[in-house]
């Protein structure tokens, strides 16, 4: 890895990059010499990226994908030195800040999976709100081959989508599953043909960017806490709806209903 390297790459609308719809950017995790592993650098770049994309108006979706026919691998093994008790806390805490981001964050995530899906590399995938995978992409929670636990919230979002014991089954034995496997078993929502997972996960995203972007922000926040009591989670229901009430976006879905034409919402 040199400096010179863009560790993550991101592609928004234009001339540049004529297939990505209006609203969408993707961000491309960019380390093809180890298979985009989450090396320190990596992680900061792309934490980077995802902050600027929430906060940008103009981003109504993210695609997050990788270079060189692999999504991630996991992290990058060979950073791992000396990194017990503090500096572990602190290593995990900043996997932590971008996992917050990405699961209860006001935009909407796609990950396109093409080849491997490795440890953090599943995990990071797991974060997002859909996952599009090609038939042939290679999931694995690999971590106990290395003597280490599942991280990124994978024992948060893994047991979301798979049954007690499948979850079990991939977070303990780290056996490698394909994505048609993945679709199968609800690890992934929507599978391809291998090359097709990012253009399917770029259509998902425009579908995303078309909605009020507001209500999308609300709901994820409230499902990334998890279940919850009912009391709780209507409490959550009435001050967010009271908001949006008020918001120009319903004004908007109001009239164009009313009139019968497609609603252009601002965010706002």
């Amino acid at each position: 890895m040199t400096s010179a390297q863009p560790l993550v790459i991101i592609e928004s609308p234009g001339e540049s990059a004529p297939g990505i719809p209006p609203g969408v950017q993707v961000i491309r995790l960019n380390y093809p010499a180890k298979r985009n592993a989450l090396s320190l650098e990596l992680r900061a770049e792309l934490m980077t990226a995802v902050e600027a994309a929430m906060d940008d108006p103009a981003v109504r979706a993210i695609v997050l994908a990788g270079t060189g026919g692999a999504f991630c691998a996991g992290g990058d093994i060979s950073s791992m030195q000396n990194v017990a008790g503090v500096a572990g806390r602190q290593r995990l805490a900043n996997l932590h800040r971008l996992a917050r981001l990405l699961l209860a964050g006001p935009k909407p995530v796609i990950a396109a999976v093409e080849g491997f899906a490795y440890g953090a590399g599943m995990s990071l995938a797991l974060l997002c709100d859909q996952v599009v995978a090609a038939n042939d992409a290679k999931f694995c929670c690999s971590f106990g081959k290395v003597g280490l636990m599942p991280d990124m919230a994978a024992l948060w979002t893994v047991p979301q989508r798979v049954n007690a014991g499948g979850v079990k089954r991939l977070l303990m034995l780290a056996e490698e599953i394909d994505g048609e496997t993945a679709g199968r078993i609800g690890l992934a929502d929507q599978v391809t043909a291998p090359g097709e997972a990012l253009p399917a996960a770029l259509a998902l995203a425009a579908k995303f960017a078309a909605l009020a972007p507001l209500p999308v922000g609300f709901i994820k926040a409230t499902l990334a806490r998890g279940p919850q009591p009912l009391d709780a989670l209507l409490a959550q229901e009435a001050d967010g709806q009271a908001l949006l009430f008020n918001s120009a976006d319903f004004a908007e879905g109001r009239d164009a209903f009313l009139a019968k034409r497609k609603p252009v919402f601002a965010g706002r």
